[in-house]
């Protein structure tokens, strides 16, 4: 195989999949809570490299590169910009932290902070999920006989009544020993293995009123994306290069007179 197009195709799909993940972004700018993806590479080793057999290393090929091949996608947790919505039960969270929601299978972790109350009084996310939101202790939190605007939340997560001050709830607020196991799964929302070992309860700054937009900069990524597409372009040019030189070399250099 003509090793400049090996190393051509490596990049053609690197950056493939790099204009994958930055679309996603893009996608999610609006969404509501949403951490933006991290499109990572490494280099391969070359063949005789990767097998650990340096005698069969050739001087003029052992110094080239194997490839760029991708990574494992790396989850930017920065946060994103706060908008004001005037829903006592919308919650933003200041620097880290999570809350968390009880599936129909698991808990999981969420920066989404849109809430309101079901049919039966579980405060519950916004979203087609309607994931349960769970207090310090992962038990669900139900407020019955409530109506949101009854509600206000403390800067601590404590939920109160309106009128008399009485404490009614608590939301839950964690964090995790290692960001970088968590894994997306949808709906702005974060599991792991042995997630339930990884959450510790935190003291956190909440805001009552506001949510955590999508941390995305869309003319970042979009710059990013024009970046994508002349690399993928510059690549597929030495494709078509090392093509029609090797046809060159096979039709008219080597042609027998």
């Amino acid at each position: 195989m003509n090793y400049g197009m090996y190393l051509s195709a490596t990049g053609i799909r690197a950056n493939s999949y790099r204009q994958d993940v930055i679309a996603n972004n893009l996608a999610n700018a609006e969404t509501v809570g949403f951490k933006r993806n991290h499109a990572a590479f490494h280099e391969r080793l070359n063949e005789a490299m990767e097998r650990n057999e340096p005698m069969s290393q050739d001087s003029l090929f052992s110094p080239m590169s194997g490839g760029l091949l991708a990574s494992p996608t790396q989850i930017d947790f920065t946060s994103g910009t706060f908008e004001a919505t005037n829903n006592n039960l919308d919650l933003a969270i200041q620097g880290k932290g999570f809350f968390a929601v009880q599936t129909q299978n698991d808990t999981k972790l969420t920066r989404m902070g849109q809430f309101i109350l079901d049919r039966e009084g579980f405060l519950v996310t916004a979203n087609d999920q309607a994931s349960k939101v769970v207090d310090p202790k992962g038990t669900p939190i139900q407020l019955p006989g409530y109506r949101a605007h009854q509600l206000q939340v403390d800067s601590s997560g404590t939920i109160r009544t309106g009128r008399d001050n009485q404490i009614i709830g608590q939301v839950g607020l964690f964090d995790v020993t290692d960001p970088n196991q968590l894994v997306k799964t949808g709906g702005s929302m974060f599991s792991a293995d042995n997630l339930q070992q990884m959450m510790k309860p935190i003291a956190a700054t909440v805001r009552s009123g506001w949510v955590e937009g999508s941390n995305v900069d869309p003319t970042h990524e979009l710059t990013q994306l024009m970046d994508a597409q002349r690399q993928l372009e510059a690549n597929a040019n030495m494709i078509r290069y090392q093509d029609q030189a090797t046809a060159k070399l096979v039709n008219e250099v080597g042609k027998i007179s």
